[in-house]
């Protein structure tokens, strides 16, 4: 099993810097690489005056398509020094309430998609709704890197957060590659129930798996001393120097994490490191 194809998706020149990361792993993983280039039109029908709906809507896809397709001329330069990687763009257009879909379709079709961290500084507001929509609505991992580093691949060291959840369990399945590729993969369980399905073998029956798949794995049983449980992954990461997180996404519901906080989001604002999550 490899990524064969991976996905990016660009809303904003700044993040010309995802697409090198994106690049760099797919010419890792000899890929072809999907570059969505949106175009996002956010104009409410209720904005305009009256009878001006259809000029005020035009006006704003046209606005939107001018974006995209400068984005896309912009991202066509930039890949021309590419000559190792297969690759595609594409300039979209939507309106917010259609990001979901159209982003949700591009990454069904996908193994992987590589996109930064939502909640880094400079990413434009949507962003959240391109991360939610590769997850939820194209059921399709992804690979969210922090702007302040380039991440190493294939990963060396690996910090999969074992929780026991369908989720983490799905995350797993799907960072098999990146699994095997890494010369060391630590099994975090933090505070694991007593009354788990696992009982007194946390992460045993993981690792079991993950040694039959040629991981070189190792498992290790925190306790839980910080409030959060993403704190405790993040200080754990950095411990061992994890190159790689690997968790499941979500969950609980997008809004009760949404208003209260959980660990995907809160891994998602606070990561040091690059964070595969899948549901």
């Amino acid at each position: 099993m490899a990524y064969k194809t991976i996905l990016t998706v660009l809303s904003d020149p700044a993040q010309l810097p995802q697409l090198d990361n994106a690049v760099a792993l797919a010419a890792a993983q000899d890929a072809h690489l999907d570059i969505l280039c949106l175009g996002i039109d956010h104009s409410q029908a209720g904005y305009f005056f009256p009878g001006g709906t259809a000029y005020g809507w035009q006006e704003a896809i046209d606005s939107a398509l001018s974006d995209a397709e400068a984005l896309d001329r912009r991202v066509t330069a930039h890949m021309a020094a590419c000559h190792d990687t297969r690759w595609s763009s594409e300039a979209v257009v939507s309106q917010s309430l259609g990001i979901a879909g159209l982003v949700g379709m591009r990454a069904r079709f996908s193994d992987l998609a590589v996109l930064a961290s939502p909640y880094a500084q400079g990413q434009p507001g949507d962003a959240e709704l391109v991360t939610e929509a590769a997850l939820f609505e194209g059921a399709c991992p992804v690979l969210v890197l922090p702007t302040a580093q380039n991440p190493v691949i294939p990963p060396r060291r690996v910090l999969v957060a074992w929780n026991q959840s369908a989720e983490a369990l799905a995350a797993i399945r799907r960072a098999l590659p990146l699994l095997r590729a890494a010369q060391m993969v630590e099994i975090t369980c933090i505070d694991p129930r007593q009354g788990g399905p696992e009982r007194s073998d946390p992460g045993g029956a993981l690792a079991q798996m993950l040694t039959r798949h040629g991981v070189r794995a190792q498992i290790a049983v925190l306790a839980r001393t910080a409030p959060r449980i993403s704190d405790e992954i993040n200080r754990r990461a950095i411990e061992i120097g994890a190159d790689l997180v690997v968790m499941g996404a979500y969950g609980h519901s997008r809004l009760r994490q949404a208003i209260l906080g959980g660990a995907t989001r809160n891994m998602l604002e606070q990561a040091k490191v690059p964070v595969f999550l899948a549901r």
